[in-house]
């Protein structure tokens, strides 16, 4: 937690707004959560994802005084400092879950699973997702690392960063079609890492239940072969039926229910927020996750 995840700020109208952190911290205090403040990222941690060039830019573009990096991808002066300590978040909860936890939570905004390695868009501009399963593997020296994303949109940045990856499985339900246009069945991955992208793409109005058939059917499966020393998990609430940017047909106890069967796959789990865009539903369905989630580990 921190407060530049508040302060960050795309403008007037703009749904990745400042009053999510508000829905955030609500759920973690009606949770009874343990609370740390989330440290910046490390350079190096950061390169393992994206181009040095364009954390440059990018940088330089914040403090300059912002502006749109993207028609959708806003930054202030202090979007720098919030993407950054998002990142560091998640990097602290991958160190959290290696030292011996069940579960860790990275609950800092802006998003990044949009984020490609010398791109920012759909809201995103660092993807700390990816940052932080890549300092599992290249610093922690896990040989397993999974990602499983359940944000209603495809993450193509997280894709895109472990494409030819052996070592990182990526698995993601979302709507499709949809933004950002990729996510189709058949992107697989490729050269060694062939296989180890594996997409579900759901259409829209897909209900709780089918959501849930399709999540056992092809999600769990594929980490359960795959048995990664650590789980990444996207957690995007942008699924839940009252989202006003998408159409999937979850509810607060369907992400519970997700964040429980995940328990079966046997590794730690850390979890870092994408998307979710009604306050309500992003507030209750991240408190029955963390509860979930506690209600899970030893």
């Amino acid at each position: 937690m921190h407060d530049a995840f508040g302060a960050h700020d795309p403008g007037l109208g703009h749904p990745e707004r400042p009053e999510r952190y508000t829905a955030v911290t609500e759920a973690v205090d009606s949770a009874g959560a343990r609370i740390a403040e989330a440290p910046p990222a490390a350079p190096r941690d950061l390169e393992l994802v994206h181009a040095p060039a364009y954390l440059e830019l990018v940088e330089g573009f914040c403090r300059s005084g912002g502006g749109a990096l993207d028609p959708d991808t806003v930054v202030s002066p202090v979007s720098w400092e919030a993407a950054v300590r998002a990142a560091g978040g998640a990097v602290a909860a991958v160190d959290e879950v290696a030292a011996g936890a069940r579960a860790a939570f990275s609950l800092g905004r802006p998003p990044g699973h949009h984020a490609e390695p010398s791109r920012a868009m759909g809201f995103c501009i660092l993807n700390s997702a990816a940052i932080a399963a890549a300092h599992a593997r290249d610093v922690l020296g896990m040989d397993r690392v999974a990602v499983l994303d359940w944000d209603a949109h495809h993450g193509n940045g997280t894709q895109a960063a472990f494409w030819t990856d052996p070592g990182v499985l990526y698995v993601s339900l979302h709507q499709w079609p949809f933004y950002p246009g990729t996510g189709a069945w058949d992107e697989s991955g490729d050269g060694p890492g062939e296989g180890t992208t594996v997409n579900v793409p759901l259409p829209a109005g897909t209900s709780q239940e089918r959501y849930l058939e399709a999540f056992r059917a092809e999600a769990l499966p594929a980490l359960a072969a795959f048995a990664p020393e650590i789980l990444i998990v996207s957690a995007g609430f942008d699924a839940h039926r009252d989202d006003p940017l998408c159409s999937l047909g979850l509810n607060a106890d369907g992400f519970a229910t997700l964040t429980a069967e995940l328990e079966g796959i046997g590794a730690g789990r850390a979890f870092v927020l994408e998307g979710g865009y009604d306050l309500a539903a992003l507030r209750d369905s991240l408190n029955a996750v963390i509860q979930a989630a506690a209600q899970a580990s030893p």
